[in-house]
Parts: C-alpha cells; sequence; structure tokens
C-alpha cells in the first residue's frame, strides 16, 4: 500500500510502495531482496529539478548504510508544478526487516536548491511484522 508523506514548504510530495522479492532472495544465506517504488509530486507552484539523493537504510542488527548519488535511476527529472515522477529500485539487507529514510536535493528555476526529507518507511519480509 502507497504511504502518502507529509507534503514539504516547496510542495513535493513523496509517496513509497515496498516489495519483498523471494525470488532474488536467499533466506538461509541472510540475503533479503526488496524493491521499492517512488512516486514524487510536485504540489507547489514553482518547477523543481531533483539534482541529487541520499538514503539511510537501516537492517535489524542496526547495520547502516549510506547511499549518496545524482539524481535517481540514472535521471535528474524536472517536475512542473503539478507533475509527477515514479521510478522503482531496490536494495538488500541481511535481515528480513530494515527500514529506509533520506532526503532529496531539489533545484528551484532561480537556482536556489532546498532539500525534500523522505520520512521513514519499513522494508519487511510478508507476515514478520504484524
Amino acid at each position: 500500500m502507497p504511504r502518502m508523506e507529509n507534503i514539504d514548504q516547496h510542495g513535493i510530495v513523496v509517496q513509497t510502495k515496498v516489495t519483498y522479492l523471494p525470488d532474488q532472495s536467499d533466506e538461509s544465506a541472510n540475503r533479503f531482496v526488496f524493491s521499492y517504488t517512488i512516486t514524487i509530486s510536485n504540489l507547489g507552484t514553482h518547477t523543481a529539478k531533483l539534482i541529487s539523493r541520499h538514503w539511510i537504510i537501516t537492517d535489524a542488527y542496526n547495520h547502516v548504510q549510506e547511499v549518496r548519488g545524482q539524481g535517481v535511476v540514472g535521471e535528474q527529472p524536472v517536475l512542473k508544478p503539478r507533475q509527477s515522477f515514479e521510478y522503482t529500485s531496490g536494495t538488500v539487507l541481511a535481515t528480513q526487516v530494515g527500514t529506509m529514510r533520506g532526503s532529496y536535493q531539489f533545484q528551484n528555476e532561480d537556482g536556489s536548491e532546498f532539500t525534500a526529507e523522505i520520512a521513514q518507511f519499513i522494508l519487511s519480509v510478508p507476515r514478520v511484522l504484524h
């Protein structure tokens, strides 16, 4: 089920949807693969370009992976007001449950930059959490 985040002061909304991928996972080797689909919507009044991302991925052992990079899935989408961009990516955990949170860095038309926070969401093998 998609999760709607709060709208930030710039009108950016981030929705997340997580899927466990059992066919790519190997539970006996503690390899749990998840895909996540992100929908970024610009409900603000100004065009914004996503320039970079920062993810903090934490497993149940409290092992933290930090991922930083330009854009998302090789793109730096430009979102005009009322436009959305959706992409799917993935991550691998050593535990059945973990969390992700992070931020996107955007640039406005005038060159100013701002950060849109991505609230924590849960990665979980089905039927592990109630």
